[in-house]
């Protein structure tokens, strides 16, 4: 950041204070008996006196080899460890299943919630006083919050960070440019050597996708909240700087548990607004409006399409991050971060929430960056003055889907055009290049029956392809519309989410090809051209699915109980206020 936000001497003043005080620990590791025998349990570890009568902080990880954009955060526990012990904090490192997206079958999606329990019960369970989350790869933060909120001990949050951008034909390289990358060379633009060589640089270190999708776009709204610590988001990776955050992380968490400052009083509706703004303003990823939802009925609070649409129709686009623009995120972290991206949203946010540091916004703004006017700007010149998310309704969503116009193509956005129908991933790989399939430029791709129930798991439907006949021909976008979720870095113009999904007899399900289909993304509606009385007729039929009934496990488990899109694919028996504070 080019100013430096300050939040850190509050912090340290009490460190200093308490340095030497006969600070409260966890009751259970502490003079009773059943604290003797925790006591010597963990002498078996290595530990000495450092268990007594001082605050237990858990340092709970989602490091994995299986996910690359978590791999640095042992490193990042190391910190955070010796932040707590600074602070006068023992610190227990433990960890939680990891979710990478590229490397979990079908979806990681499917694994949020588990995630989340996992998350709920160790910090419910354990001897810790409070805990600092580590994630980054799309779903984890987002579980690690829900988890959190549900378990109600003093919590924040530090995450892994983008990975650094490398560059390919003499052009940076980030994570978005291997969509067009990907159709190039299926259309034999790139060749043998040239793909080895992508391969090899595409990726140049640990961390999360370096373009505004779900990872950076969760992290922003996770500060924004007031959950992690000021201009922390999008610290890249590898830099020095975001050791550092993570230090002062295990700081904080331990004046959080001094304060007993829990997730409740943090991730309030104000605090679910703010983030939800700065989702909204950076034109963040749609799967965002996912987990909000799912956060926000952890807590008993709002953040249903209703509200969305309200906060995205009274909320300025003021960066334009890839794929939503040609910023590079790395420069958006350099003009300043959260912190001036709040202040460029001004009195849009309510400045007087807190955040885990104990402090507002007012208070933590007052030295941030101004706005540069280019990278970030501000209400008064935004680059547009709604959001370039959408909230859509009509007979084809009744209960909402999305649209995020910064990376469609505008001609698409408002569009009719005959449906051509796929039920399922299998159907639409075996004919989207079929000769004989009737399609054109005009026509309205619907991939249905890959929702919540449907999948199971609501995947990404990044493979709607543009049929090779028709890319070889000049045409790089189409209409495409799914109850599925689409990657955050997937550029195109895709309408997401359709509630209710086709596998419970959503009308997407009922939709033929042929039908006339229309978007009208200004009006907030998506349309099947067929009068009420055939579009509940055919509705009548079987709902359509690709994965047929779970028959055991988690999976059994996630199809019996899942919500749908609005309501955030959370559990059903997962909603509700926090826990409280367990016996320790």
């Amino acid at each position: 950041m080019s100013q430096a936000v300050r939040y850190t001497e509050p912090a340290i003043v009490m460190v200093n204070e308490m340095a030497d005080a006969n600070v409260a620990g966890s009751e259970r590791l502490d003079g009773d008996a059943g604290g003797s025998v925790l006591r010597g349990w963990l002498r078996a570890e290595g530990f000495g006196d450092l268990t007594r009568s001082r605050p237990v902080i858990g340092v709970c990880s989602s490091w994995s080899e299986l996910n690359p954009c978590n791999a640095g955060l042992r490193d990042l526990a190391a910190a955070v460890k010796r932040g707590v012990i600074q602070a006068g904090g023992l610190p227990l490192e433990f960890p939680t299943i990891s979710i990478g997206e590229n490397f979990v079958s079908p979806t990681s999606m499917l694994l949020r919630n588990l995630m989340s329990m996992d998350v709920e019960e160790m910090v419910r369970r354990s001897p810790i006083d409070g805990v600092v989350l580590l994630g980054g790869c799309d779903k984890t933060i987002p579980a690690m919050l829900m988890g959190a909120a549900s378990a109600g001990k003093p919590a924040v949050v530090v995450a892994a960070g983008p990975r650094l951008e490398s560059r390919f034909r003499g052009e940076p390289l980030v994570t978005d440019d291997y969509w067009r990358l990907a159709a190039q060379r299926r259309a034999g633009e790139i060749d043998d050597r040239e793909w080895d060589q992508l391969e090899t640089c595409f990726n140049i270190s640990v961390g999360t996708c370096n373009v505004m999708g779900t990872a950076s776009t969760m992290a922003i709204a996770t500060e924004a909240m007031g959950m992690s610590l000021p201009g922390s988001a999008v610290i890249p990776a590898p830099d020095g700087r975001r050791s550092q955050a993570a230090e002062r992380s295990g700081i904080q968490a331990v004046l959080a548990v001094r304060n007993d400052l829990t997730p409740s009083q943090v991730m309030t509706q104000a605090a679910l607004d703010n983030g939800m703004r700065a989702v909204l303003a950076v034109s963040g990823s749609a799967n965002a409006l996912i987990h909000l939802a799912a956060i926000a009925a952890r807590l008993d609070l709002d953040m249903s399409p209703a509200r969305v649409k309200q906060l995205a129709e009274t909320t300025p686009t003021l960066t334009a991050v890839r794929p939503a623009g040609p910023t590079l995120l790395s420069a958006f972290h350099e003009a300043g971060g959260v912190p001036t991206l709040l202040r460029g949203l001004g009195d849009l946010m309510d400045l007087d929430a807190v955040t885990v540091t104990g402090l507002t916004w007012r208070d933590l703004l007052a030295d941030a960056a101004q706005p540069d006017g280019t990278v970030i700007r501000t209400a008064r010149q935004p680059i547009h003055a709604q959001s370039e998310i959408r909230v859509l309704h009509g007979n084809l969503a009744p209960r909402g889907a999305i649209v995020r116009t910064s990376t469609a193509t505008p001609a698409l956005l408002k569009h009719a055009g005959p449906a051509v129908v796929f039920d399922g991933v299998d159907d639409m790989y075996a004919r989207i290049n079929d000769p004989a399939l009737n399609i054109a430029a005009d026509s309205v791709l619907i991939l249905r029956g890959i929702g919540p129930q449907g999948a199971p798991g609501m995947p990404e439907a990044n493979g709607i392809p543009i049929p090779d006949a028709l890319y070889r021909s000049g045409v790089r976008d189409m209409l495409r519309v799914t109850d599925a979720r689409v990657s955050g870095t997937h550029p195109g113009t895709m309408v997401l989410h359709v509630t209710p999904e086709a596998a419970v007899g959503g009308p997407l399900g009922a939709v033929r090809d042929g039908d006339t289909v229309s978007l009208d993304a200004l009006a907030g509606a998506l349309t099947v051209h067929i009068d009420d009385a055939e579009l509940a007729r055919r509705s009548t039929r079987p709902p359509t699915t690709s994965s047929g009934q779970a028959t055991r496990g988690y999976e059994a488990l996630y199809v019996d109980h899942v919500l749908q899109a609005d309501e955030g694919c959370d559990f059903d028996f997962l909603r509700g206020g926090e826990f409280g504070r367990v016996a320790r």
